[in-house]
């Protein structure tokens, strides 16, 4: 779920009614009757999130469920907790990288995977179920009611959890990482990693610069954090520091700039990490998964080591399906969300910062030595507003300069058409060497598909 805060599907009345039956839900197919429906709650800085959160609680209690608070913290960090604590399921209120007007809820199961499809399409129904069968008969609940702390035992309760997730990144991911000597600016977004990451790093004894780690409620994600490098890399460069990582609002994504100031997107993260994995004998297969968007010269970078890039649709969802049928180890997106399935089902900015650092550490190489052989390939994307979806191989024309196109190109380039999920748009994707080339390629097939099925 995810929309305007104050809006239907984020106004407190559905939230409400989305916890009430989450945990009816759990509670059905849970295997110990006698045994309350236990969750995890987390929120990143959206002014919205604490009333977001407590309507989820109320709703949560309603149907008897017990809700622990950890109060702002990352996405992963509420997998991680959900997981550890043996959880029913972990609730985050976030919206990423969206502004601050925005919310969202996810959820997680206890091993850290986003919750199944069809308790989604349960949860879906409940919702949209008539008013007069669903909601009026649970009215708003006082705090007697639904029997919910408040107060200083609350924080202590949340900062202690905090604690125990920090505890888990220092003590156990990082493991013998030491960072004395180790310059790095961190920009939390004014989101959820706004306090974490930089007491992170600090404790394995990096020196930390920290910027946008001052929420107030409003300014998460606001000019900065992983959609707006460019502070970062003027930063990195005026304190001469050794790395520079950008999270998003819930710190599930990570991005880089190394001490020269360039950027280090999620495929390139994933190149570095692919040779590190595959030094130590820790890439099973030899494989990387990555979606259908990522450059092909990351895909060309890692042949030339004999490793094999997998692709998906887009999203973390289908690369964590993936990783998880063929075993692998390293998947992502180029986003900067990383999954480390050894470690962590969820993406964590945190993490692989972490990861990336100890790479470094043990090859005594600098950002920009580690990148090297990643060669991103100039790329287009087209879209064409159409009526209708029909699928590209069942239109003539368009099937026919597709194929041209991709023979163009060769082993040299890549083209993707695809359809938008939520939109009437035709997307047009190629990748080659020469940016004139492939920029007339692509409104070569832009325009035939607007001949065939383009919006009037």
């Amino acid at each position: 779920m995810r929309g305007e805060a104050g809006h239907f599907p984020l106004d407190a009345a559905t939230v409400r009614e989305a916890a009430r039956s989450l945990a009816r839900h759990l509670a059905a197919r849970s295997e110990d009757k006698s045994r309350a429906v236990q969750l995890l709650v987390g929120r990143d800085t959206r002014e919205s999130g604490e009333w977001l959160e407590r309507a989820l609680m109320e709703g949560a209690s309603e149907a008897g469920a017990e809700s622990l608070s950890a109060g702002v913290i990352t996405t992963p960090g509420v997998a991680y907790l959900a997981r550890a604590l043996k959880a029913d399921a972990g609730v985050v209120i976030s919206a990423s990288h969206n502004p601050y007007q925005d919310n969202g809820i996810k959820i997680f199961a206890p091993d850290g995977r986003k919750l199944d499809d069809e308790t989604e399409r349960l949860i879906e129904a409940d919702i949209l179920a008539p008013v007069e069968n669903n909601r009026d008969e649970h009215p708003t609940a006082t705090d007697a009611q639904v029997n919910l702390k408040t107060g200083a035992a609350v924080e202590d309760e949340a900062a202690r959890l905090r604690a125990r997730y920090l505890d888990y990144l220092a003590e156990e991911v990082a493991d013998g990482l030491r960072l004395e000597g180790t310059r790095i600016v961190i920009d939390c977004a004014n989101g959820a990693a706004s306090q974490l990451a930089p007491e992170l790093f600090a404790r394995l004894g990096a020196h930390v610069l920290a910027i946008h780690n001052s929420p107030d409620g409003r300014n998460i994600n606001q000019d900065c954090g992983s959609l707006h490098i460019e502070g970062l890399r003027r930063r990195v460069i005026e304190e001469k520091a050794d790395l520079g990582v950008a999270y998003d609002g819930d710190a599930d994504r990570a991005l880089f700039v190394d001490a020269g100031g360039r950027f280090v997107d999620g495929d390139a993260t994933l190149w570095v990490m692919a040779k590190y994995l595959d030094q130590r004998g820790e890439l099973n297969g030899g494989t990387v998964v990555a979606t259908v968007m990522s450059n092909i010269g990351l895909e060309l970078a890692l042949r030339s080591r004999g490793l094999q890039l997998l692709r998906t649709d887009v999203g973390d969802k289908y690369v964590l399906e993936e990783l998880l049928r063929t075993k692998g180890d390293l998947g992502g997106e180029q986003s900067g969300h990383i999954i480390f399935p050894r470690r962590s089902l969820a993406g964590d900015g945190m993490m692989t910062t972490l990861y990336l650092l100890r790479a470094m550490s043990e090859t005594k190489a600098k950002l920009e030595a580690l990148t090297e052989g990643f060669e991103r390939y100039p790329q287009v994307l087209v879209n064409v507003r159409v009526r209708e979806k029909t699928p590209f191989e069942e239109i003539a024309t368009v099937s026919r300069a597709a194929a041209e196109v991709s023979a163009t190109l060769g082993d040299a380039g890549r083209l993707l058409l695809r359809y938008s999920g939520t939109e009437r748009l035709a997307r047009v994707m190629i990748e080659g060497q020469r940016q004139d080339e492939i920029e007339r390629h692509a409104h070569t097939l832009a325009n035939a598909i607007k001949d065939a099925i383009g919006e009037a």
